[in-house]
C-alpha cells in the first residue's frame, strides 16, 4: 500500500537489491543444494558465468552437486559459452556426479547452433555412459534433422524414441507437422495433424494453439477458420497469438487485426509479445506504414518496446528495403540497453543475435564490406561470439564483392572458430581473389 494510506509500512533489515545476499548470509530456513542451485542460476544471469564458478568454488562441499554444476553449464548452454560448457560438463565427469539426459541436452543445444557434427560425439558418449536420451534430446535431434531437410533422418529418430516408450507431446507433433510441411511431404503433414486433433478437438482443446498456424502454412483458411471457432468463445492469451500468427500466414491482415483489437479490450495490459506478432503480420506484407503506427501506439500505451519488438521493427524496415534505418533502430535500442548500469537489465534488454543477422544479410546480398564489417562488430560488442553463422555471412560478403578476405583464416584462429565443409569451400573461392605477381602486371 502506498505511505498515505495509512497502513503500516514493513521495514525490511536489506535492500531489496540484495535479498540474496541478506538470504545467503543469514540462512532464516535450511538451505538445501537446489536453493544453491538457484542462487547459481541468479548470479549466472545477472554478473555473468565466471562470478557465478567463483561463487559455487565458495560453496560448502556436500552441497557442491550436480543440480549445482547443471544449473552453471545450462547458463553456459544459453550464452552459447562452448568452450566453458565443456569445461563445466568435463568437471561434472570427473567429480563422478551421476549424470542426466539435461546435461548433455546442454551440449546438443549448443552443438545445435554451432557445430551440428559434435551432435553424433555427444549421442556416442550418453550410450557409452548408459544415459538413456529423454523427450527433450529427441526432439532436440527432430529439429536438427528437420532444419537439414533429412525427413528420413527425422522418422527415424521418431521411431526410436517410441521404441523407448517416449509418447511424443503436442510441441512435438508439431514440430513433425512444421517439417512435414517445408519439405513437402503433406499427407504426411495431414496424419500428423489429424492425430493431434484427436476425436473430438473440443475435448482436446490444448492442441489448438498448434493447429492454427500449421493450417495456416498448408494454406487452409478453412481449417483455421474451424478450429478458431472451438476457442473463441472463450480464447487464452497464446491461442491469440497462434491465430493472428495464421491469419498472417494466410494474408488476412483484417482478421489478425480483428483479434489484436479484442486482446486489448479483453486484457488491458498485454505485453509488447503481442504486438510484435502483429507487427510480424505487416513485417510479411510489407505494410511499413501500419507497422509505424503499432509501434507508436505502443509508446502512446506505455508499453516497455525491448528486443522482441526491436526485431520486428528491424525486419519491418528490412523488408520494405530501408535497410539503414532498420541498422539506425538497431544502433539505437543497443545504445539504450548499453545505458543500463545493472548488468541484468543489460542482459535483458540486449538485442537479439537475430536482429543483427537479418541486416548483415542484406549487406552480404549487397556485397556491402564495410556495413557488413560493422554489424559483425556490434555483434561481438554484444557478446555473440563463436557463432559459425556470422562468420560465414561476413566471408560471403567478400565473396560477393569479388574481393578477397585478407587473414580471415586468421581471424577464426584466433576466434577458435573451426571452418566446416561449407565455410572451407567459401573460404576457397574468397582466395581465388588473390592478386599474383602476373595478375598485377596484367592489370
Amino acid at each position: 500500500m502506498c505511505p498515505s494510506s495509512g497502513a503500516t509500512q514493513i521495514a525490511f533489515p536489506f535492500p531489496q537489491s540484495g535479498l540474496s545476499d541478506w538470504l545467503d548470509a543469514n540462512k532464516p530456513f535450511e538451505v538445501n543444494e537446489r536453493d544453491y542451485a538457484s542462487r547459481v542460476d541468479l548470479i549466472a544471469k545477472v554478473h555473468g558465468i565466471h562470478r557465478a564458478e567463483k561463487y559455487i568454488e565458495k560453496l560448502p562441499q556436500p552441497v557442491r552437486g550436480e543440480v549445482v554444476y547443471r544449473t552453471l553449464l545450462a547458463n553456459c548452454s544459453t550464452t552459447t559459452n562452448v568452450k566453458k560448457a565443456e569445461e563445466v560438463f568435463n568437471k561434472m565427469k570427473d567429480l563422478g556426479f551421476e549424470m542426466t539426459a539435461f546435461s548433455y541436452n546442454q551440449l546438443i543445444l549448443i552443438y545445435k547452433r554451432i557445430d551440428k557434427k559434435k551432435i553424433a560425439d555427444v549421442l556416442l558418449m550418453m550410450e557409452k555412459d548408459n544415459v538413456k536420451p529423454s523427450s527433450f534430446t529427441y526432439k532436440l535431434l527432430v529439429d536438427v534433422k528437420g532444419r537439414s531437410s533429412d525427413i528420413e533422418g527425422m522418422e527415424q529418430i521418431i521411431t526410436s524414441m517410441k521404441s523407448e516408450g517416449l509418447v511424443p507431446d503436442i510441441p512435438f507433433q508439431a514440430t513433425v507437422a512444421k517439417y512435414y510441411i517445408f519439405g513437402g511431404f503433406i499427407d504426411k503433414a495431414e496424419a500428423v495433424l489429424k492425430d493431434l486433433e484427436g476425436e473430438d478437438i473440443e475435448r482436446n482443446r490444448d492442441a489448438c494453439k498448434a493447429l492454427l498456424p500449421l493450417y495456416a502454412a498448408l494454406g487452409k483458411a478453412d481449417e483455421v477458420s474451424r478450429i478458431w471457432k472451438v476457442v473463441e468463445p472463450s480464447p487464452r492469451l497464446d491461442e491469440c497469438l497462434a491465430v493472428i500468427e495464421a491469419w498472417g500466414k494466410l494474408g488476412d491482415t483484417e482478421k489478425a487485426e480483428a483479434v489484436f483489437e479484442r486482446m486489448l479490450k479483453t486484457w488491458k495490459n498485454i505485453s509488447s509479445r503481442y504486438y510484435s506478432a502483429l507487427i510480424k503480420v505487416y513485417t510479411t506484407h510489407k505494410q511499413l506504414n501500419k507497422g509505424k503506427d503499432l509501434v507508436k501506439r505502443m509508446a502512446d500505451n506505455g508499453i516497455t518496446i525491448g528486443p522482441v519488438t526491436w526485431d520486428a521493427l528491424v525486419r519491418l524496415y528490412v523488408e520494405a528495403g530501408e535497410v539503414e534505418k532498420a541498422d539506425s533502430i538497431l544502433a539505437k535500442a543497443a545504445a539504450q540497453q548499453n545505458n543500463w548500469t545493472s548488468q541484468s537489465s543489460k542482459n535483458r534488454l540486449k538485442p537479439l543475435y537475430s536482429s543483427y543477422m537479418v541486416i548483415m544479410e542484406k549487406y552480404c546480398e549487397r556485397g556491402d564490406i564495410h556495413n557488413a564489417e560493422k554489424i559483425f562488430h556490434r555483434l561481438r560488442q554484444a557478446g555473440y561470439v563463436g557463432r559459425m553463422s556470422h562468420y560465414q555471412t561476413l566471408l560471403q560478403t567478400y565473396v560477393n564483392a569479388n574481393t578477397p578476405a585478407y587473414g580471415f583464416r586468421e581471424r577464426l584462429k584466433a576466434d577458435n572458430v573451426f571452418p566446416n565443409r561449407f565455410m572451407a569451400s567459401v573460404l576457397t573461392k574468397a582466395d581465388a581473389f588473390k592478386k599474383t605477381a602476373i595478375s598485377d602486371l596484367l592489370d
